[in-house]
């Protein structure tokens, strides 16, 4: 069982940056794949970025590529997704996840975070 619980979601101005942080519970972080998911109003929920249990592995998708960085820090079971260069597009509801394998879709993670509402102003 993991539990996950994301913080630093806000208010910015287009152009901006902030960094999303998701504290996990369990002893077994470092063998999770852990992900970063949105999803806007009326919008289903789409994938961010992943990375693998070591870290050194990422994954992105085109619409964050170069401006968004994954991150991992398995001696404080957290995650991180560094934005940059915000735009408007990106206001959503961001959500941290954990799976077992390594993948970008949804119903391959078992473990959800809560959320964390990003608002991106023009």
């Amino acid at each position: 069982q993991v539990q996950l619980v994301e913080s630093g979601g806000g208010l910015v101005q287009a152009g901006g940056s902030l960094r999303l942080s998701c504290a996990a519970s369990g002893r077994t972080f470092s063998t999770y794949v852990m992900g970063w998911f949105r999803q806007a109003p009326g919008k289903e929920r789409e994938f961010v970025a992943a990375i693998t249990g070591s870290g050194r592995t990422p994954l992105y998708a085109d619409s964050v590529k170069g401006r968004f960085t994954i991150s991992r820090d398995n001696a404080k079971t957290t995650v991180y997704l560094q934005m940059n260069s915000l735009k408007p597009e990106d206001t959503a509801v961001y959500y941290c996840a954990a799976s077992s394998v390594w993948s970008s879709r949804p119903p391959s993670y078992a473990y959800w975070g809560q959320g964390a509402q990003v608002t991106v102003s023009s």
